[in-house]
């Protein structure tokens, strides 16, 4: 039975948001008389959730909850108003949201970004598409890997989570994909490099957004590979 379901990660699977999420971190860094980090190095502290991406920016003997809670607090309010200086679209995500579209899939995003900004980034980047759901964290969705929201998803779909195709580009993605009976993929375009992809249990691993639909073609022909 072919799957019937893709669920996405955003940032870093559909947008590229890593500099507008680097800036705004710096320029609070800035404001603390805190080092700054190149623009490259964000990818790799990505991933988790913003308190975690404070934590990992912030200087080792300056991480306590105090000041991890005040930077991060600046850090929504300047992010609110940057989120989308440079951030798009990777080349090849509208050709493939299209070709999913025509081939009736349905779509949804679940974001470890809260559901505010998770909001606002769909609304201003991926309006062109239908998402039958919208998922970032909030007190209702816990962080990935945790699979509440991808089980709440398929919930709100009826489609079983076995009919989902799960797209990530992070090990916290894979690992939710899998701990929700998902089919795993992994992109290269993101954050993450291959090995980790590899070593997460990505099923499949594809450095072209168009490479996806060979997947489906793969595993609809191949029944047997879903027991």
């Amino acid at each position: 039975m072919p799957y019937k379901a893709i669920l996405f990660d955003l940032d870093g699977t559909l947008i590229d948001s890593s500099d507008d999420l680097g800036s705004a971190v710096n320029r609070i860094l800035s404001r603390k008389g805190f080092p700054t980090h190149n623009l490259e190095v964000y990818r790799s502290f990505l991933g988790e959730g913003s308190v975690m991406l404070i934590s990992r920016s912030l200087p080792a003997d300056k991480r306590n909850d105090i000041v991890i809670k005040t930077c991060h607090k600046e850090f929504i309010e300047d992010y609110r108003q940057n989120y989308n200086v440079k951030t798009a679209l990777y080349d090849g995500i509208p050709e493939m949201l299209d070709a999913f579209t025509e081939q009736r899939l349905q779509m949804a995003i679940l974001s470890n970004k809260s559901q505010e900004f998770t909001e606002k980034c769909v609304a201003e980047f991926l309006s062109k598409w239908k998402f039958e759901v919208v998922l970032g964290l909030s007190d209702a969705v816990p962080q990935k890997p945790d699979p509440t929201g991808a089980f709440k998803i398929a919930n709100q779909l009826n489609i079983p989570p076995s009919d989902f195709i799960y797209i990530g580009d992070t090990a916290v993605d894979l690992k939710t994909a899998i701990a929700a009976d998902m089919l795993p993929v992994g992109v290269l375009w993101g954050f993450r490099d291959k090995k980790e992809l590899e070593d997460n249990g990505a099923r499949f691993i594809v450095d072209k957004p168009l490479q996806i639909l060979d997947i489906l073609k793969e595993e609809e022909s191949a029944p047997e590979s879903r027991s």
